[in-house]
């Protein structure tokens, strides 16, 4: 998410530029891990997995201690985790009642149809680092499930060479994974694609949050697999008049901020006051923070990524926002329902003060998985629809449908210098006219 150029005002400047440029170094590699992986197999697996993680055990599917390694766990936050579980499915089943089979008689003997596939076999990447995102499974298992996926598997990074999270396992397996693999990093993406962890072969798609690495492992195998995306930082921006609350706009800026030094936060308002409000507001909240020892990241990512614009009416706040295109989006203002009618590049919306993006990212229903640098311009988020093939059919049932279609047919291929096409039509109609 960039600062928007031309006639601009800019309340507060970031001091770093966001850059969607990949690394060089990253890019060399793990296109290195990925050729040595493909070439030398689980052997290569095991290797990186040995020097990135200190972790080489002789398996890394996570099998018999799965209730064992949970069962210390808060029985609140197991709780928590079902119900956020559930909402997920509730909304991705929804989406899917409306991905319908179809067919329709389009011209006299032509009948043209559509059917929803689902994929056979996908891979979802766990983040377990520093945050561990324990909603990432309902978002990158639980959904494909839902969507009628024959086979989902997960790996998840070892914390520490200790193995596997004991949260994100409950989650991974609470989601319905088939499988799951304490296993980190390219190795891990690799492995999926390569088809290297089971005898299922290669998964067709790879989706889930992880590091620079991660991502551009994803990057590179595309074609090879599908996939969901490739993501760059988290990021945030708030529409606030002066009828929004300075401190819950700061308190959702600061808590998309807390992703990663990296992540931009901005702020588009159309009242200075407000401005300054929030400003001075996010200072206070950082303070706060640093009490519990939770400043440093979001304090960097403002300083460094954060912005505030300020618009001229609502109208420009829209044309601001939609300039950014930001991953979450949030609407604080008089006239929420008026932004949600206007307002078309984003990520997600949250509407009206009540809505944070944290409400997402973890439990309310809706997919996490969200375009990122601007891609929300042209695209939307994960969802049971990405799981999903959607196939044409056709078929042509009467002689009279074959006469309506194959003189076009004939006549384009014509003009389009193209011979062979032509006599596939050709061929049918001289069959009609010799019977």
């Amino acid at each position: 998410m960039r600062v928007p150029a031309g006639d601009v005002t800019l309340i507060k400047k970031p001091l770093k530029i966001a850059s969607s440029a990949v690394d060089p170094q990253v890019r060399d590699r793990v296109s290195e891990m990925l050729s040595t992986i493909e070439r030398d197999g689980m052997d290569a697996v095991r290797r990186y997995s040995r020097e990135l993680d200190d972790w080489d055990p002789e398996s890394f599917e996570v099998t018999a201690d799965k209730a064992q390694a949970t069962a210390g766990l808060d029985p609140k936050l197991r709780e928590s985790i079902d119900f956020a579980i559930e909402q997920v499915a509730g909304f991705a089943a929804r989406q899917l009642a409306t991905l319908t089979d179809f067919e329709a008689e389009t011209l006299p003997g032509v009948v043209l149809g559509q059917r929803q596939i689902p994929l056979a076999h996908v891979g979802a990447y766990a983040p377990a680092g520093r945050v561990p995102m324990l909603a990432s499974p309902f978002m990158t298992v639980k959904v494909p499930k839902v969507a009628g996926v024959d086979r989902v598997i997960a790996c998840t990074p070892p914390r520490a060479g200790r193995g596997v999270h004991a949260p994100t396992l409950y989650s991974l397996t609470a989601s319905g994974a088939d499988a799951v693999y304490c296993l980190g990093g390219v190795q891990a993406v690799a492995a999926m694609a390569f088809g290297l962890l089971d005898g299922a072969g290669p998964v067709d798609k790879l989706v889930g949050p992880g590091n620079a690495f991660v991502a551009e492992a994803k990057r590179q195998l595309y074609g090879q697999v599908g996939i969901d995306m490739i993501a760059g930082p988290s990021e945030v921006a708030v529409i606030a008049d002066d009828s929004a609350d300075p401190e819950l706009v700061a308190a959702d800026l600061l808590g998309q901020a807390e992703h990663g030094l990296t992540s931009p936060a901005a702020l588009v308002t159309t009242s200075r006051a407000m401005a300054d409000a929030v400003i001075a507001e996010i200072d206070r909240q950082l303070d706060d923070l640093a009490k519990v020892g939770g400043a440093d990241v979001p304090g960097a990512a403002w300083r460094d990524y954060g912005f505030v614009l300020l618009a001229a009416d609502h109208e420009d706040a829209v044309r601001l926002s939609d300039l950014l295109a930001a991953e979450h989006l949030e609407v604080h203002t008089d006239r929420d329902d008026w932004y949600l009618k206007n307002l078309r590049n984003y990520g997600s919306l949250f509407v009206g003060q009540r809505a944070t993006v944290a409400f997402s990212d973890k439990v309310i229903g809706t997919n996490h998985v969200l375009p990122t640098a601007g891609a929300g311009r042209y695209t939307g988020g994960l969802s049971v629809a990405s799981f999903l093939k959607t196939v044409t059919w056709q078929r042509i049932d009467t002689d009279e449908g074959v006469r309506t279609v194959a003189p076009h047919v004939v006549t384009i291929s014509q003009a389009d210098l193209m011979p062979a096409h032509e006599a596939t039509a050709a061929k049918r109609l001289a069959r009609l006219h010799r019977d």
